[in-house]
């Protein structure tokens, strides 16, 4: 009998509606219902200002201790689908687990990364961590500036 060894199948998580979120569903706070409307959030590199306003807003209030993981998971998906539409690559969103197992890129990384779903390029071999990004943002613990300036590295280097 024959075995045949392949790679591992990389699993998609797509964060599409999840970015979405962000718009469409928006708190009753008056400065949300103002900045976070479709228009405003057009997936462009400029519509991650306002994302960086409202992390700022977040961060006073006690909304981000007890929905920390909501945060991240729909401003990581905002971010990342901004990254996937300005860039030039084919990135898609995929699960930690099955780039990890699939490509040894997540491997030769510095330092431990949390399992968030990320952009992945098979082409290229190439990973992009949004939601890791958002959280360290919001505990205060990014190397980056803000978001944009995030967004502006990963689309000039994609």
């Amino acid at each position: 009998m024959f075995t045949f060894f392949g790679r591992n199948k990389l699993v998609k998580d797509d964060l599409k509606q999840m970015a979405k979120l962000m718009f469409q569903d928006v708190s009753e706070d008056a400065w949300d219902q103002e900045n976070l409307t479709k228009r405003n959030l057009d997936y462009s590199v400029e519509s991650v200002r306002i994302i960086d306003l409202y992390v700022e807003r977040l961060k006073r209030t006690d909304l981000l201790d007890k929905h920390f993981d909501n945060f991240v998971g729909r401003i990581g998906a905002y971010v990342g689908e901004v990254i996937r539409t300005n860039s030039h690559q084919d990135f898609d969103w995929y699960e930690f687990q099955s780039v990890f197992k699939y490509s040894s890129v997540l491997h030769a990384m510095e330092q431990s990364k949390e399992p968030y779903t990320l952009l992945y390029s098979k082409k290229e071999d190439a990973v992009i961590l949004p939601l890791w990004e958002a959280a360290q943002r919001l505990k205060g613990a990014s190397t980056y500036r803000n978001l944009l300036t995030y967004v502006e590295d990963m689309v000039s280097t994609c």
